[in-house]
């Protein structure tokens, strides 16, 4: 079996999620993966699929080097709100709004565009 076949889902997983600067090579029968992902969530799901895959990782035929974004710190850009700038970092809107109940205040509808908001 192919690496690439063997690997499939985790590709496709790896593509669907809308990982940035996907690579897959394969090199002295080791497939290489590379990309970053859009949130942290993103790279655990892949990484649990690796698991799945390979438990243990003892096949030593694949490498996985995706890595995900360290933002604390999110600009508001136009048309945004709490549930959009969630999905984009993995989280809840909830878990935003609570980080940042001081800048929001109690309606968390009401964000505005320059605000910088923390991510947990």
């Amino acid at each position: 079996m192919a690496l690439k076949d063997k690997y499939a889902e985790l590709i496709n997983a790896a593509t669907s999620a809308g990982v940035a600067n996907l690579a897959v090579r394969e090199q002295d029968n080791v497939l290489y993966i590379d990309g970053t992902a859009p949130s942290a969530a993103v790279k655990d799901q892949l990484w649990a699929i690796y698991d799945k895959l390979d438990p243990n990782y003892r096949s030593a035929d694949m490498v996985l080097n995706i890595s995900a974004p360290t933002a604390s710190e999110y600009e508001v850009q136009s048309g945004d709100n709490l549930t959009k700038i969630g999905k984009k970092f993995g989280k809840a809107w909830q878990e935003i709004y609570e980080a940042n109940k001081d800048l929001i205040g109690k309606d968390p509808d009401l964000i505005q565009p320059g605000w910088k908001l923390k991510i947990p």
